[in-house]
């Protein structure tokens, strides 16, 4: 018997989508808090794994898992190097 997954292991099986995570992205997006969205980031990274795209990015893993982290703040050029990894834009309505 298969045992029972949990609401994190559901979530990072369908951020693998990448409508899907696109879409959970773009709801962090609207929330006030700044942390929101790298939280969410963080979702789809560990989702895709976070060593291979920390590698895929050129970023040491530890800057990475750090730059993710609830108390991250990473740099623009470092935050956009990962959203362009995923080949999202962002963009402004």
């Amino acid at each position: 018997m298969k045992s029972p997954t949990t609401y994190h292991e559901d979530l990072l099986d369908q951020l693998k989508d990448s409508e899907f995570a696109r879409e959970y992205l773009n709801a962090a997006l609207t929330d006030e808090d700044h942390r929101v969205f790298l939280l969410a980031l963080r979702d789809v990274a560990q989702a895709h794994g976070m060593s291979r795209l920390a590698a895929s990015t050129r970023v040491s893993r530890e800057h990475f898992y750090r730059m993710l982290s609830k108390s991250g703040n990473p740099q623009w050029d470092t935050l956009r190097k990962v959203i362009d990894r995923f080949r999202f834009r962002l963009t402004i309505d």
